[in-house]
């Protein structure tokens, strides 16, 4: 029976080429963001946008599935002979459209004010630094795809628009629809049960939490002398 890689880990680069070394764990971006990221927010975080965040790039990835069997555009040639991915379809680009994904989601929820509902227009130096990282990030894994052979120019670009598109759509689904509906997941049984909260209504989360986290120690050795 022959055997089938999956195609979102199985990379492979020329012996000897630095750069494609180098791409080649570039192009694992989207399994560090997965199996890293989102597992660690969900352990210590457990954000209501974080979570729904993870759920757009799952489901935008059943949707690059979908487009994939129904175009069914092969990837290019050097990816059959070489890269033994004769069997598996090139447009649009998965890992493309994940990053791109993530790039456009990452930076409408860097720059979104949600006390306005609307995107802010003046952001501070530290929040473009921030936001542009998720796109060097999706402009070197576009590149190295087609650099180590996986897809041509035309499949990247495609996995691209997609990616941008879907996550411009979720957020906005996200943030104008389903938003509504958090605080009734905070107080559900299993709001409760996983300590699931959303804090985007807080304008700067980490001075809140330090300052909570100050209070309650202050209150502990409060607690300490008087007993």
């Amino acid at each position: 029976m022959p055997l089938k890689a999956v195609t979102l880990t199985h990379v492979r680069y020329e012996k000897g080429d630095k750069l494609g070394h180098f791409l080649a764990w570039v192009s694992l971006i989207p399994v560090f963001i997965s199996l890293g990221g989102f597992t660690c927010h969900f352990l210590f975080r457990r954000e209501l946008q974080g979570l729904f965040f993870a759920l757009g790039l799952i489901i935008s990835q059943f949707v690059n599935e979908l487009v994939k069997k129904s175009v069914q555009q092969s990837r290019p040639e050097i990816a059959c002979t070489l890269l033994e991915m004769c069997d598996s379809h090139g447009w649009p680009s998965s890992h493309s459209q994940y990053t791109f994904f993530f790039a456009i989601y990452f930076t409408l929820l860097l720059t979104y004010d949600n006390s306005r509902r609307s995107i802010g227009t003046r952001l501070s130096n530290v929040k473009l630094l921030v936001s542009s990282i998720p796109w060097v990030l999706a402009l070197l894994t576009m590149y190295s795809r087609v650099y180590l052979g996986y897809h041509t120019i035309a499949q990247v670009f495609a996995g691209a628009a997609l990616g941008v598109f879907l996550g411009v759509g979720w957020f906005h689904f996200v943030n104008s629809y389903l938003i509504c509906y958090f605080p009734a997941i905070e107080e559900s049984a299993f709001g409760r049960a996983f300590y699931v909260k959303d804090s985007s209504h807080i304008t700067n989360v980490m001075k809140f939490e330090y300052d909570n986290a100050r209070a309650a120690r202050k209150n502990a050795c409060s607690d300490d002398k008087s007993s």
